[in-house]
């Protein structure tokens, strides 16, 4: 068994530029996985009254042909991959928590501008404070 004390130590060598652009890929994957998913799901309709009128078979069929879906499928992959090569070479204390407030705020200005959603001030107020967060981060 190895000791944390035996494992060799891990230098990060990532410069700023790459540290933000690493994150700034996880981020802006995650947002238009979300805002594909989340936009197909709307066109496709009630998965319970497909599944009532057409089966499982049918409501996993509906769900599957979507190419809206599956982009964002795909964009949550690359995401996921993405976050993966992103802490492996940037400090994980700044890198998990900037993509995830920085997927939090885009989420929001997506869903406003491209899923027509009511965003109500304490949701904008919230993503601000986010931000602020990751000003604060980053310094």
């Amino acid at each position: 068994m190895i000791l944390a004390s035996q494992m060799p130590a891990v230098h990060i060598h990532s410069g700023p530029i790459e540290t933000w652009a690493a994150i700034l890929t996880v981020a802006a994957t995650a947002v238009a996985g979300d805002v594909l998913t989340a936009g197909a799901m709307r066109k496709i309709g009630d998965l319970d009254a497909i599944r009532a009128k057409a089966g499982l078979g049918g409501a996993v069929r509906a769900v599957t042909s979507s190419p809206m879906f599956l982009l964002g499928v795909l964009c949550m992959a690359v995401s996921f991959f993405s976050l993966l090569f992103t802490v492996s070479n940037v400090a994980v204390s700044l890198a998990a928590p900037a993509s995830a407030s920085l997927t939090f705020l885009g989420n929001a200005f997506a869903a406003k501008i491209f899923l027509k959603e009511n965003v109500n001030r304490r949701r904008w107020m919230a993503a601000l404070f986010v931000f602020a967060g990751v000003f604060l981060l980053a310094k």
